[in-house]
């Protein structure tokens, strides 16, 4: 199944081995690696060519759907942004380079690629998490609609332990709902 997305400003589209070359500076950068459960640090050409690998089986079975933000205005790869099976549930994962972060394109990535999995796949939920020191990605969760369901600890390969992360949910229902303040 190869699925295309787009949003206003991006396009999703499957990542490929050509996107090297942008996208090692960027997943490169530790300050994006270590906000990555499985991101090493350094990433190296060859981390990029096993991903390609594993996300393209993982596309064909189903199991998985991985998505290269490119901006429309001139096709440049941004960062990535996807779905994944754990635990029996699809799973968001995403990240932006540095020179992207604070523009919204998380956020606008992560929305197409929510309805995707909610509407397209058929999910009757989501899950999602964040680690607890980088509460930018939590609050573009909660723009999505997403609702805290607890805490745990995960590995961080780019950091080499496990550091607090808080998880969250979106059910069907709930997505594009966003937190009302008290």
């Amino acid at each position: 199944m190869c699925v295309k997305l787009e949003t206003a400003r991006l396009k999703l589209r499957p990542p490929e081995l050509k996107d090297m070359q942008a996208v090692l500076p960027l997943i490169g950068d530790y300050d994006v690696a270590k906000n990555l459960a499985n991101a090493p640090h350094p990433y190296e050409a060859q981390h990029w060519v096993d991903f390609i690998a594993r996300t393209t089986e993982s596309r064909a079975r189903g199991t998985g759907f991985a998505f290269m933000i490119v901006r429309k205005s001139d096709c440049v790869p941004m960062g990535m942004c996807g779905v994944r099976l754990n635990d029996g549930m699809f799973e968001l994962g995403y990240w932006l380079g540095k020179p992207y972060w604070g523009e919204g394109f998380a956020t606008e990535a992560a929305r197409r690629v929510c309805a995707f999995a909610l509407f397209e796949l058929k999910c009757d939920r989501l899950s999602a998490a964040w680690f607890a020191d980088n509460p930018a990605s939590g609050r573009v969760l909660e723009k999505l609609g997403f609702v805290a369901t607890g805490t745990d600890l995960r590995e961080s390969k780019a950091r080499g332990v496990a550091v607090e992360c808080r998880t969250m949910r979106l059910d069907r229902e709930n997505y594009g709902r966003r937190k009302v303040a008290a």
